[in-house]
Parts: structure tokens; sequence; C-alpha cells
């Protein structure tokens, strides 16, 4: 069984998590992962798998929702289908991971995309491969894709390891090979493999009703040119099964990197679907889902209705703005048709991937606007902390200490050291009065996994020693504490904008034709313009009719304004901040600290401002283009 590897995300290391509860429950049996001779290389089946994992979920999601009945449906009709039926991922599975206890799960995402005509040459190879990993602990779900032009070596073939692009791993030796690939080069632990076939894609987006998505710009290729047809107009809009598809194939006037970012947004689409899904189509879906889905798990046992329970429970309870997109940064790539990148770029990533950064929003609104938030917890090196042993195991509580001091936490003794017994399980973090205590409490809970977080009692305040946070180390604490997360706050710079009034021109025709007001921005991005394919489009959405502005930077960039009276668009859930300027009320929706959409809202109506798919706009120039919205007279 693999538990050491060499970036330190191994067991042993103070960076896997360690210290965490199990997740799910039901899986955390010890195992080992023997290594068997390499597979045959299969046959081409056609499958595809980024988005149609996100409709798993939904399906999971649901089934939670439903009462009465629920675990027999699950166990019938759900979680006796997605266990492995090819062997190739009966092999795969002898490859995985062992649940090890104390740690996160993650599942390695595989597509295979397989077409004929005139595409026929450029497929072949896996055309998605993304890690997906879920924490409870921190409540979070982080993704990780990798550009299938990324050149790599490949591990797992039986002529030994060679250099290719990372699709070449799946399509030349199996699921065992693209395994093997993607750990050695993230040095991640996989715990599942997700096959998912993309025959059914257009089957899963159909039986969901469509997905709400929006789209940045016109896409367009007619048939016979050679390139995958194409036609989607600009906007916030319902896509059918075909035209989903197009849109995370696309890539003929772009690169892989942009065709990445689409399948990310369109990722996110899918779990907005997921809560507004009529829960009489459940059947039809999880249906076509489990015709089209294999999992494979590292005991090489078939999915029970209670791990599948947990999964979607898990996914339900998610937080709003706890689906983190990880990514390798676009500036470290070198090249085009074959990408490769720097390994200390692959590190970030997945530190990214395994730590994220909860609070990235909240500090990126706060450098962007100049501001103090006053519950923001205060340094390491204004905190004091005393830790006390909660476990018996003799010297927990001083590592534990020492781990928090080399963070720069000023450690202090409290009385021998010991809490009042040793029977915690959990970690318990007690905090001081004040906002900054208990902010500092919830960051130090954070790095125990399940560390829970409670004001100080007065039995343990004698032994706190006045410190701003009190941990006792219960018996869920193994040695380690999680990595901190890397801070990715973008500097505060002046935002990029110039004056410019040609959208009211525009919009003269388009304020006519709805019923609200129109608003039009005075500031723009200042190497950008109003696109001349289509730079204003009026269009019916849902009962009345929408706007959407898209402007360029003419170098492939296009980011846009979208006005709808629709309030409750499934885009405008779960934002991950507010603010309040000069009267206005602004949400925030970022991507890790990438401020990726601000919506303003009337009485009348939502007016978004939308980032690039790569989200190229700084957060400060995203805000300044918001607030320069005005309206314009009918």
């Amino acid at each position: 069984m693999k538990t050491t590897l060499k970036r330190g995300v191994g067991r042993t290391a103070e960076v896997n998590g360690n210290g965490r509860a199990v997740y799910p429950p039901s899986i955390g049996a010890p195992m080992r992962r023997y290594r068997q001779p390499d597979p045959k290389p299969r046959g081409l089946v056609v499958l595809f798998g980024k988005v149609v994992l996100w409709a798993i979920v939904a399906a999971l999601m649901l089934a939670a929702g439903i009462a009465g009945g629920t675990y027999l449906y699950v166990e019938q009709d759900i979680a006796a289908s997605l266990g492995p039926r090819s062997a190739d991922v009966v092999i795969a599975q002898k490859e995985l991971d062992a649940v090890i206890p104390g740690e996160p799960t993650t599942a390695l995402v595989l597509g295979y995309d397989k077409r004929a005509g005139v595409e026929a040459g450029e497929t072949g190879h896996s055309d998605t491969l993304m890690l997906v990993r879920a924490d409870p602990n921190l409540e979070t779900v982080t993704m990780l894709s990798f550009p299938r032009d990324l050149v790599v070596d490949i591990h797992g073939c039986k002529n030994g390891v060679f250099r290719d692009r990372i699709n070449a791993a799946y399509a030349l030796c199996g699921s065992s090979a693209a395994i093997e690939t993607v750990r050695q080069l993230t040095n991640v632990p996989i715990n599942f493999v997700v096959l998912v076939n993309f025959r059914g894609f257009k089957q899963v987006v159909a039986h969901m009703g469509g997905v709400w998505m929006d789209v940045d710009r016109r896409y367009y290729n007619p048939p016979g040119t050679g390139y995958a047809a194409i036609d989607l107009q600009p906007g916030y809009q319902k896509l059918n099964g075909q035209n989903a598809l197009d849109f995370v194939r696309y890539r003929h006037t772009d690169s892989d990197l942009y065709r990445l970012a689409r399948q990310q947004l369109f990722v996110k689409a899918i779990k907005q679907r997921a809560g507004d899904f009529p829960v009489l189509d459940l059947p039809k879906l999880v249906t076509t889902v489990t015709k089209n889905v294999e999992v494979g798990k590292s005991d090489g046992t078939s999915f029970d209705a209670k791990t599948v329970l947990d999964y979607a429970l898990f996914a339900y309870q998610l937080p709003g703005g706890h689906v983190f997109q990880a990514r390798i940064d676009v500036a470290c790539y070198q090249g085009f048709a074959e990408l490769t990148v720097a390994e200390a770029c692959v590190d970030e990533a997945v530190n990214d991937f395994i730590q994220p950064d909860v609070e990235a929003p909240l500090k990126a609104t706060d450098v962007a606007l100049n501001r103090r938030r006053e519950e923001r917890a205060p340094p390491p090196s204004q905190t004091t902390v005393t830790v006390l042993n909660g476990n018996g195991e003799v010297g927990a509580a001083a590592t534990a200490g020492g781990q928090l001091g080399s963070r720069g936490y000023e450690i202090v003794a409290g009385g021998d050291g010991n809490a009042p017994s040793f029977e915690y399980f959990r970690t318990e973090v007690y905090h001081a009065a004040g906002a900054g205590a208990q902010a500092a409490a919830r960051k130090i809970a954070n790095l125990f996994g399940n560390g829970r977080v409670q004001a100080l009692p007065p039995e343990i305040a004698p032994l706190s020693n006045g410190a701003d946070v009190t941990v006792i180390v219960g018996q869920t604490y193994h040695g380690t504490i999680a990595a901190a997360p890397a801070d990715r706050t973008p500097e505060r710079n002046p935002p990029n904008v110039r004056a410019d009034t040609s959208g009211i021109a525009a919009l003269n025709e388009a304020k006519r034709q709805v019923p609200y007001t129109v608003y039009a921005p005075t500031k723009i991005e200042a190497g950008s313009r109003l696109d001349d394919t289509t730079p204003v489009r009026v269009y019916r959405l849902g009962d009345g009719k929408a706007i959407r502005m898209t402007y360029t930077n003419g170098v492939g960039d296009f980011w846009g304004v979208q006005m709808t009276a629709w309030k409750d668009a499934p885009a405008l859930g779960d934002p991950n901040d507010s603010t309040v300027i000069k009267g206005r009320t602004y949400r925030l929706y970022y991507n890790g600290s990438h401020l990726h959409m601000v919506v303003l809202e009337t009485d009348e109506a939502t007016y978004w401002v939308t980032n690039t798919v790569l989200d190229k706009l700084s957060n400060e120039t995203m805000l300044e283009i918001a607030k320069s919205l005005r309206p314009l007279s009918r």
C-alpha cells in the first residue's frame, strides 16, 4: 500500500490531513493495494467524464432528500449499478490507494473521447482527467483538472516510463496507467476511479432538463468546415444536450486551456442545476447516469447504500462557495499544441487542491476594497494558544503545540498540560471572548480537521492561562496537523479601466425592448471594446427578455454584462460575499481568489458583470466596471 510520497502527501507527512474523521465511515477498513501485471490496452470505448460527475452528484443529492424508501431505492437502483463492469476497471481497482482512516478521499475521473468522421484523427485519447477530493471536515469539494495536451512522464505501461501527452496513458495502457501517471505527477493518493461514457452525455443533460449556462461569446462553426459544428449565442441560457456537448468540446479558435476553463464553469453549472432539479424526474436521470458510469473502489467491492448516501448527504449539505477549482497557473504553461509546465507550478496547484483556502474570496474582497474585516483572524504571531492532552497519548499536547508553534502561534503553558480527562474523542478548540479570538479558533480548528469550536467553558478556563485559544487534542489527533492553505490573495492594484460610453449608444435600441431600466457601463477594461460579432443581444429568457453585452480584448478573451429581470436564476445562488458601495449592494462570486462575477440588484432587475473564462480581469477592474453601471432613460 502506497503511503509515503515524495512531496509529503503520504500518511506520515504533515500535509496529508491526518487527524480527520474517515469519510465516509463505511469505507475505512484496513486494506492493501497489490500491483498486478499491466493490462492489455482496451478497445476504443467511447468515454467522457468531467461534466457527468456532477450529474452523479445531482442524482445522489436528490436521493438523499427523498423521504421514505430512500435506502432501498439507493441500494437497488444506484449503489448496485455503480460498480465496475469492465475488465479494465476491475484491474485498475488493484492500483488504487487504500482509504486511510483520518484522511479525506480522492477520486480520479476519466473520460474517453472517440469520434467519427473528420474529427477521428484528433480523438482516441482520454479527453478528461480530473481529481476530485471530498473533505468533510473542511466541508469542501475540490477539483483539479489537467489539460490533455500536457506532456508528462507516462507510468504503468509495459514498455516502461516514457514522455507523452497525459491523455495517452489511458489510450495506450488503460485506467491503471492513468491512475499511476496522475499519482506520480501529483503524489496524491487516489482512492476511487470513475469512468464515464461519452454516449450518455447528451442523455444526462436531457434528463436534467438542460443546464443553465453563462456563455461568454458567440461560438459558431457551420457543418462541413472540418471542425466540430457549434452554433451558440452569448448570454445566460439553458443548453440542451447537444449544445452542452458542443460547448465543453470547443477549442477551435483558442486552446485546451480555454476548453478546460469552459468545462470547469459547466461543472459549476451542473451543480447549480441540482438545486432545483424536479424530484419526479430522478429515476430517469439515475438510470442514465448509472448506465454510463463505472466506479472502482480500492477494496474491489461495489458501493453499498450507506456509502452512497453518505456522499450524497455530504454534497447536499455543502456550504455555499465550498466547491473549489484548483488549477495550474495559466502563466506556467509553455507551448501551444503540446504543453509543458514546471514541477513547482504543479506543486502549487496540488497544495491548493489538498488544502483549499475557504477564506480566499473574503480576503480577496478585502484587498480589492482596501478594507479591514473585523471578524478576520489575527495573524498567528498575535494569537496565544494553550494545548492540553485530552487523549492520554504521551507527548500528544507537546507535539501539537510544537506544530502550531512552527506555524507562528505563541504557545503558552497551561497547568500540567493535561485536560480534565483523557476521554476526549474529537479535538476541542475553545476561544476567549472577542471576535478575533473566535476567528483564530476557527482557523486553528481547520488544522485539526474535525476540531470543534466553542466558547471557553468555565471548567477549562483555569487551565487556559489566559490564552486566546485553548486546544484539547482528542483521540482523532494522530500526530499531524493539516497543511496551511497557501495565500493566493492578489496584491491590490489600481483598476485597469478607461472611460467609455460606446455601450450607451449600443443599448439605445435594446432598452426599448425590455420592461426594466437598462444599465450601461461607463468604464470598461482598458484594452477592451464591444465585440464586432454580437455586441448587444436581446433575447427571451424565462418569462421575459434579457440583454447581453459582449466585450473583447481582441486576442481571444471575452467578458460581458448580462441584464435580466430573473432574480432567482440558478447562477445567482450562493454568492461568496457581498458589499455595499455608495448605497448599492453588490453580490460577489469567486473562483478561488479571482472575482468571476459581480451582480447589482435593483427593484426591477439584476445586472451581472462576468469575467473572462480564464478570469483575466483583475478583481479591482471587475468592481470598477460594476460601480460604473449607470441607468439609461427609457
